[in-house]
């Protein structure tokens, strides 16, 4: 095991000639766990399959309620599960999804897009704010209660 000039553990790694790492390089130890990229997630991937949906960041996602069976989720990535798993606790949004799993909103976009496709989510929008009502109506609420 070596260790840094700051007596850290440097993880057993060491710099060219068997020396310490060279200084200002960054190096992860065994504590970091893996470093994926993003893209490996999505397999270079940038929109959700080949339907295009679009999820907006408040879209609610809900595992489906006849979802495929345990083997096909067996052949899902780690990521795929994760979100999964979130969306059987309660219904979540993207945004909720994409902060829980500590994962980019693109990422977490095109995964649920691969879910969406296998059948194992469903995506739907909130219900919106009501509509203001036409200002002549509150003008004669207005009224009314001025008159009372």
């Amino acid at each position: 095991m070596t260790m840094d000039s700051s007596g850290a553990d440097g993880g057993g790694r060491e710099g060219p000639g068997g020396g310490p790492p060279p200084t200002g390089s960054q190096w992860y130890d065994a504590d970091a766990g893996p470093l994926v990229r993003p893209y490996a997630m999505t397999g270079g991937r940038t929109r959700p399959g080949p339907s295009n949906v679009r999820f907006d960041l408040i879209a609610l996602v809900v595992v489906d309620d006849d979802p495929p069976g345990a083997a096909e989720e067996a052949v899902l990535g780690p990521e795929h599960r994760a979100l999964l798993a979130l969306c059987r606790s309660e219904t979540q949004s993207v945004a909720e999804l994409a902060a829980d799993a500590d994962l980019p909103v693109g990422v977490v976009r095109v995964l649920l897009g691969d879910l969406l496709e296998s059948g194992f989510v469903r995506v739907s929008r909130p219900v919106p704010p009501a509509q203001l009502p036409d200002e002549r109506i509150l003008r004669e609420v207005i009224d009314g209660l001025r008159a009372l």
